[in-house]
This record gives structure tokens, C-alpha cells and sequence, in this order.
């Protein structure tokens, strides 16, 4: 609570309202680093904004390069990126999923399959104001053969059924059933939710309202985490921080903006907040909420080279 205190005491004395930008000039700058060939981490900055943002770009094509979801090992279900990225021995770790942090262990809200296994499936509804919305939010898949996809999905049975769009859920207004007979298999060996949607078919097209996020704080003004993919299988990891005076934080619509400076034709919002965090190679690039601390989290995606 003390730096949620911070950040708006900073933002009503320096800032006033937070406006939202329709178009954000970030300076991305390649950092210098010992990746091997098909990683590239890039960092941007808006100083006027302000903004900080990490993105890594990794090549799917390098058939040395493997993209796996990961769950927390320890009794309570939590880690720090850093610990995953060290106890799976990754070279990038980026958190993932929602997860309730008031559960012993933790409980993860939503799809998380990993290597095959369905650890917990989707949650089919949830209630806002009073009223049930049937859900099939975005998740983020890996196949058999290292390919990626962002797709709105649910579970049934041990099975990952895809949606070619949301359900029309409108706030108020709340989809009645979740209709499998519409819906395809989506033959992923790993896939985790997040949400909303933030880029189709390489346009902006948020599904904030479809996925039931209104009148949340994910819709508001936050440090961000989101992945998405280009047509030349080049995977965008982006991390965004906010809370602070160097960096405020981005609403969805402005993360879709940064998602498309890096040509993404598909792009998935992730969990947010104070668990946003991109660890390479041991170290921390970001700075969650101005803290140079890591929070636990229950998922992650990590990239992986094997010569």
C-alpha cells in the first residue's frame, strides 16, 4: 500500500490527471549483452511521459531457441523470476498468469498447462456487480514443435478449446453460456491465461469489455507485462514499469501502441503490477514498482538455448 500512496500522491502533485497518449515516441536502444545469436533485448524511454520499458525479441526460428511456460516447484507455489530463471536454467525469465496471492500455496487464476500437463484449468465465469459473465479469456500457448500462439480459450475436461473471438460480454450486459460446439481444439503442450487481448490479426483490438476486466485495475494505469509474436516468428517479450516518478505506467490501449512498434500481429496482456519483472541472465532488468525486489509468482515464461 505505501507506494501505491506514493504514486498517487506524485501523480495529483506533479502530474494531475494521467492523459492517455494516442501515440508514444519511445527512444529503443539494443542493450550490449552476451546473448546468443536470436536474442536481442532492446530498452526504451519517454522521458516526457514518462515511461521505461524492456523488450526482449527472440528468434523462434533458431532451432537452438525453446519457449516453455514454467510453474513455481516450492511449497507455497511461489518464485522470483530470478529463481525460476535459475532453477530451470533459463536465459530470460518474464512472469506470467494471474495468481491469488492470499492462498497457501497459491492458487493460479486461470489456464497454466505445462509440459503436457493441465495444472489448473480455466475459470468459465466470474462476477462482476452482482452478475455472472461466461469468459474465454487470452492465453498464451506452445505446441510440440516450439510454435506459439494468442488465442481466447477455455477448458473442459483436460482438453484447451479455442475461440475465433471473445464472447460479447458488455459491461452489464453479460454473455449467457460458454458454447464449446463453437469452439476448435487448441492443440498446445503448454499454455497460460492472461488478458485481455490487446492485438488481432495485426490490429490493435483490446477485449477488455469481452474478457469482464472493466472496472478493474487492470484496465487502469499500471507497470505492465505482455507477449505477443510477429508474421516472421520473432517473439516480443515487453515489460513496462510504472509507480514511479521515472516511469508512470501504461493504460492497455498505450501497451498495444509499444506492442506495434515491434510489428506484432498478435499481442497478449499479462499479469501486471508490482509482478512485472524481465530477468536475464542473472540479473534484473527492470525495476517492479521502483523496487530493485522481485515478487513471487506462480508462472512464467522462460527462453532456453541448448548449443
Amino acid at each position: 500500500m505505501k507506494f501505491f500512496f506514493i504514486y498517487f500522491i506524485w501523480l495529483f502533485i506533479s502530474c494531475g490527471p494521467v492523459v492517455r497518449q494516442d501515440q508514444i515516441t519511445m527512444n529503443w536502444t539494443q542493450l550490449d549483452s552476451n546473448f546468443p545469436d536470436g536474442i536481442i533485448v532492446f530498452y526504451g524511454n519517454n522521458q516526457e511521459i514518462p515511461l521505461k520499458a524492456w523488450v526482449a525479441k527472440i528468434d523462434l526460428s533458431n532451432p537452438n531457441i525453446k519457449v516453455r511456460i514454467l510453474s513455481s516447484n516450492d511449497d507455497d507455489r511461489r518464485e522470483t523470476p530470478l529463481q525460476f530463471l535459475e532453477n530451470y536454467k533459463a536465459r530470460l525469465v518474464l512472469n506470467g498468469g494471474y495468481f491469488l496471492m492470499d492462498k497457501v500455496p497459491a492458487q493460479h487464476v486461470g489456464l497454466l498447462k505445462t509440459n503436457g500437463y493441465l495444472e489448473e484449468p480455466a475459470s468459465h465465469s466470474v462476477f462482476r456487480e452482482g452478475l455472472r459473465y461466461y469468459v474465454n479469456r487470452g492465453a498464451f500457448g506452445v505446441d510440440v514443435y516450439g510454435g506459439v500462439d494468442i488465442a481466447w480459450c477455455s477448458t473442459k475436461n483436460d482438453s484447451i478449446f479455442e475461440w475465433t473471438a471473445p464472447l460479447q460480454n458488455r459491461p452489464g450486459h453479460p454473455a449467457d453460456s460458454l458454447v464449446f460446439s463453437t469452439a476448435s481444439h487448441w492443440d498446445m503442450i503448454a499454455g497460460v491465461h492472461g488478458g485481455p487481448v490487446l492485438i488481432h490479426d495485426g490490429k490493435i483490438n483490446i477485449s477488455v469489455e469481452e474478457e469482464a476486466f472493466f472496472n478493474t485495475p487492470i484496465a487502469g494505469v499500471q507497470p505492465r507485462t505482455a507477449i505477443g509474436y510477429t508474421e516472421n516468428n520473432q517473439l516480443i517479450m515487453m515489460v513496462v514499469d510504472g509507480r514511479q516518478q521515472e516511469s508512470r505506467g501504461v493504460y492497455l490501449e498505450e501497451l498495444a501502441i509499444l506492442m506495434k512498434q515491434f510489428d506484432c500481429v498478435e499481442g497478449l496482456n499479462l499479469d501486471g503490477g508490482g509482478s512485472s519483472a524481465m530477468v536475464a541472465d542473472t540479473r534484473l532488468l527492470n525495476r517492479p514498482s521502483g523496487r530493485t525486489s522481485q515478487r513471487e509468482v506462480m508462472s512464467a515464461i522462460g527462453i532456453f538455448y541448448q548449443d
